[in-house]
């Protein structure tokens, strides 16, 4: 059974800095298709952020290109998300995903709160 566990989330003030970690338990993190994180802040919608396709590709949202930056570490079957130059918009509940064909699990998720 897939696990996905995310950590690292807390109080930032803008500018300032955080890394995710998203830590995968039953399936190695390179079998899966792709990887992701999504975030949902409150009263909206579940928005992507940063997606890893198998092998070196990565695809990013506007609001977050040239601030985050996705990466995995297969050794340590984790995936991270290094957030810099935060701003209070990044507020929200960030949540890690794996994908495999019609296949997608999701992790509980991990708060983010970026203060003026």
């Amino acid at each position: 059974q897939v696990s996905l566990v995310e950590s690292g989330g807390g109080l930032v003030q803008a500018g300032g800095s955080l890394r995710l970690s998203c830590a995968a338990s039953g399936r190695s993190i390179f079998s899966f298709s792709a990887v992701g994180w999504h975030r949902q802040a409150p009263g909206k919608q579940r928005e992507p952020v940063a997606r890893a396709i198998s092998g070196s590709y990565t695809h990013y949202a506007d609001s977050v290109k040239g601030r985050f930056t996705i990466s995995r570490d297969d050794a340590k079957n984790t995936v991270y998300l290094q957030m810099n130059s935060l701003k209070p918009d990044d507020t929200a509940i960030y949540y890690c995903n794996a994908e495999n064909g019609a296949d997608v699990y999701w992790g509980r998720g991990t708060q983010v709160t970026v203060s003026s």
